[in-house]
């Protein structure tokens, strides 16, 4: 019985490994800008890139702290 345990968690991993695999070679070919709406460059580099990467996290940061705050009950 162990082993058509080990056998089934040994294809399940293989399954998710092909799904992975699939999806992030997907990912990698999409060429969708990383903001909606604006046009994609034909060569960023890579510094601008994690710059706009960086801003984008920070403003979502941002966001979220104001959503966030309550109002005073004095």
């Amino acid at each position: 019985m162990r082993v058509f345990g080990l056998i089934g968690l040994v294809l399940a991993l293989v399954v998710v490994g092909l799904l992975a695999k699939q999806q992030l070679s997907r990912t990698a070919i999409s060429k969708q800008p990383a903001v909606p709406g604006a046009s994609a460059p034909a060569a960023v580099d890579a510094r601008t890139q994690a710059q706009q990467v960086q801003q984008q996290v920070k403003d979502a940061l941002d966001a979220a702290t104001q959503a966030r705050k309550m109002p005073d009950d004095n």
